[in-house]
């Protein structure tokens, strides 16, 4: 997709938003929205990190506060600073979330890290939603992404349920209620111009070691976010999504 085609006009480029992106993932997907000539802001928890990510990158800038999605107040703070300036989002990528633990299972969780975990990787999503809709509201084409994951899916022949073992089960968990909310959210949309859909980036190495799990590049999980981020208005919604490729869950 070309320039052209992603910015609405030059005084009004399109804009997205994208949290926990000072490294990894978030990062690339960054990167790769930037080529297409939209105008991405990257949040992180730390201000100075995003700002520091934001000028490895053409076409990018920093949210000014830091921003904890785990937060209302810090969510709160980044919509009223987002709100001053552009005052419209068009795109909002939910990328931040919890680091998984791989070997806890549900038997044995720890119920305390698990609220932590969700709050994070579900509550987290769903709160910079509702927070962001009003600026979304104001978008020709907007569109949201949640990067989810097949765990949370029994029917991905890669990461589903049923091939874990159980293990990482409030990874598991967590993204199977990201994904529910994906599929609530769209539905309640449908009528609208607003574009929900979730992505599996699969296993991406976004931490030292990953390598050692048979993670795959950023660069090579990045392009099926991008994609979701930029369908044409006729694209797919509520969907659970690998590589384009859409996944049962």
């Amino acid at each position: 997709m070309t320039r052209q085609q992603h910015t609405e006009s030059d005084a009004h480029p399109t804009t997205a938003l994208i949290t926990g992106a000072a490294h990894g993932l978030g990062l690339e997907t960054a990167r790769q929205l930037a080529a297409t000539g939209v105008h991405v802001v990257i949040a992180a928890r730390d201000p100075q990190r995003a700002a520091a990510a934001a000028q490895q990158l053409d076409g990018a800038e920093a949210l000014p506060v830091g921003l904890d999605i785990s937060d209302a107040e810090s969510v709160a703070g980044a919509v009223a600073a987002f709100g001053a300036h552009p005052g419209r989002l068009d795109i909002l990528i939910n990328n931040a979330a919890a680091h998984p633990n791989r070997f806890e299972t549900a038997t044995e969780a720890d119920l305390a890290a698990a609220a932590e975990v969700i709050e994070v990787n579900l509550f987290g999503a769903w709160r910079m939603t509702q927070a962001f809709l009003p600026l979304l509201r104001r978008s020709d084409r907007p569109r949201i992404v949640n990067v989810s994951s097949g765990a949370g899916s029994h029917g991905d022949p890669q990461y589903g349920f049923p091939l874990a073992g159980g293990a990482a089960a409030i990874h598991g968990i967590s993204k199977a209620a990201l994904n529910a909310f994906t599929a609530a959210l769209a539905a309640e949309l449908a009528d609208t111009p607003i574009i929900v859909n979730a992505v599996c980036p699969g296993v991406t190495a976004t931490h030292p070691g990953a390598e050692h799990l048979d993670a795959r590049p950023v660069a090579q999980s990045a392009p099926g976010v991008v994609w979701a981020a930029t369908l044409p208005d006729d694209g797919p919604r509520g969907g659970l999504f690998r590589d384009r490729e859409t996944l049962a869950w």
